[in-house]
This record gives C-alpha cells, structure tokens and sequence, in this order.
C-alpha cells in the first residue's frame, strides 16, 4: 500500500509518499480503506523525532482516519464490508489502509463526509475526556481553553455549551477570536495583546473560572492559578510554550484548595479508548446527525501535498481541523 513515510527525522520536507507493507486485521479487528485523516501537533512531533509511537503502534504518522471496512478480523461483531466508519487510532492513520480494534471503529452519520468525520475523532475525544471525565464540568460552571481556535479548542467551545456551561478563550488572532465567539464562547482574549488573567476576573465579577483547559503550559502557570476559582481544575493537555516551570507557589494551590492533572489520550490504554468510544457513541455521536456540533475544519489537502499541510500547521494558521483526503 502508499502511505506518507518519514526519510529521517526533521522537517516536513522529510515526509515522502512511498510503499509500506498492508496490514493484516486480527482477532477483533477490522481492516479500514482510509479515505480522509487530518493532522494532530504529535504528527509534527513524531515526525521531528520527539514523539515515538506506543508500543506495537504503527510507525506511520496519523492519529484518527475515516474510510470503509475492507475486511473484518474474527469477532468484530456486526461490522462488515463496506461500512462507513471513522475512529481514533494510536497511529498509521497517513496510510491507504489501516487496521484498527472493532471496539475503537465508530459509524459515519448519514450527514457526514468522510473528510468531515476524519476531523472528529481525536479533536472530539481529547476535549470530552479533559472536559468531563477530568475536568468534572458542569452546567452553570465557567471554563477557559486556551488555544480556542485549535481543533480540540473548537470541539470544546461546542461541547462546554452544549452542557451548560460558560467558555471563555484565548487565540491569537482577530480571525480566531471571531471564530471563538461564533462557536458559542461568551469572552475571548487575544493573548498577544497583555496577560489574560486580569481579564478573565474582570470578565467574572472577579470570581474566576471553574475550569482551565491548558496545551501552553510553563508561561500560563501562574496566570492560570490566578484566574481559577475556589476548587478550580487546570487540566495540562500539552506544553507548546514549555514544560518547566520557574517558580511554583504552592501556598496558592493549597488556599484556593486547587487541582492540577496532566494528561494524554495517545498512551491510555486499548480498554480506556474503547471505553472512552462507547460513551462518545452513545452520548455525543447523535448531537452530530442532528447538527448540534459540527468538526470545524479550516483546509483539505491531497496527501501528496503532506508537507504542504505539515508547514500551515506549525505556522498556526489553522482555525480548526487540517485535513488529509487520501487519494
């Protein structure tokens, strides 16, 4: 099968379109003909060097796909050949073919294209889980995503209200802030433009935020504990802007009785992903038929132009989703 291929680890001039073995579906797996993925920063990552694949995962970049069953493994209950699906995957996603669990594979709504639901899986799954399963929001509650016009910040602007709750964001450009705002985010920051902590208490009446959704990391400390509530949680989803931070006071943390978690989806295990798809069919796949959340998706390049759609990504130029059609 082609697939995109990485030469040495580097830039994005090192992805090429080449020929990889076709994988073989096993117990409880189906074989999917990818037709659309969409780009993730640990594509970037992995591709620089800095991000191998978990163990037994497929070396091939691509972290969510959308495509047809071309054959199902024994036990892969009611899927069969030809059945749109789309899913999460823990890589080989920038391939002709994949081979996923069938607990993992979920159906494409009717209403959707195989390009809009490539830009679901790992957007949609990575704001759920830092939402509700660690962040514990609520409706009434108040959150803040930074990152707000990123594909995971635009499926958590849609999901947080969708719930309930009051989003505020940070993005760094007019174009994205109106973006934000358009999604359903009540505030929206340029964080070029000074400190965003200030103004989130002004936004709050001073109370703060009961949530903070964070991929910047070291440079917001501080700031994010300042404009958390009582009882607030920082949930660290990446590090773009650092991971070590100078100074700590945990005096702070401990009188705004505070919780930090950090986390990734990539390394959780087969049976938390799976777990994770179940509740995501059930709870929030029907909200996507009825038109109640959309994937935001910014540009669609042919997937001989990776390196093309590597570049525009790392230029953060993107409002939501950088999707690949594989062709």
């Amino acid at each position: 099968m082609r697939a995109v291929l990485v030469r040495q680890p580097g830039g994005a001039e090192q992805l090429f379109l080449g020929e990889y073995p076709t994988p073989e579906p096993g117990e409880g797996e189906l074989l999917v003909r990818v037709r659309a993925t969409a780009l993730n920063r640990a594509d970037i990552l992995q591709r620089r060097g800095l991000y191998p694949p978990p163990p037994g995962a497929s070396p091939i970049l691509g972290l969510e796909i959308a495509g047809v069953v071309e054959r199902a493994g024994p036990g892969c209950g009611g899927w069969r050949a030809g059945d749109r699906v789309f899913a999460l995957v823990p890589g080989g996603g920038y391939a002709e073919y994949v081979t996923l669990p069938a607990a993992m594979a979920m159906p494409i709504p009717d209403n959707l294209g195989f390009e809009e639901a490539a830009a679901i899986p790992e957007a949609f799954f990575t704001a759920y889980q830092t939402l509700f399963w660690i962040g514990r929001l609520q409706a009434g509650e108040r959150v803040l995503i930074h990152a707000g016009a990123s594909g995971v910040g635009t499926a958590a602007i849609q999901l947080a209200r969708d719930a309930g709750a009051d989003v505020l964001v940070t993005a760094g450009s007019e174009a994205k802030l109106a973006a934000c705002r358009a999604l359903g985010a009540s505030h929206a920051f340029n964080y070029k433009e000074g400190p965003f902590a200030r103004r989130v208490l002004e936004a709050t009446g001073g109370r703060g935020v009961d949530l903070v959704l964070d991929f910047v990391g070291a440079p917001y400390w501080e700031q994010n504990l300042e404009c958390l509530a009582t009882d607030g949680r920082l949930v660290l989803i990446a590090t773009m802007g650092g991971g070590v931070v100078e100074r700590c006071d945990l005096r702070l943390l401990m009188a705004k009785r505070l919780q930090v978690t950090g986390t990734t989806l990539r390394s959780r295990s087969p049976e938390y992903k799976a777990r994770l798809t179940r509740e995501f069919v059930q709870r929030v796949l029907p909200r996507f038929a009825e038109g109640r959340l959309r994937p935001v998706i910014d540009r669609v390049f042919p997937w001989d132009r990776v390196a093309e759609a590597h570049r525009y990504m790392e230029a953060n130029r993107n409002i939501g989703k950088i999707v690949l059609r594989v062709e």
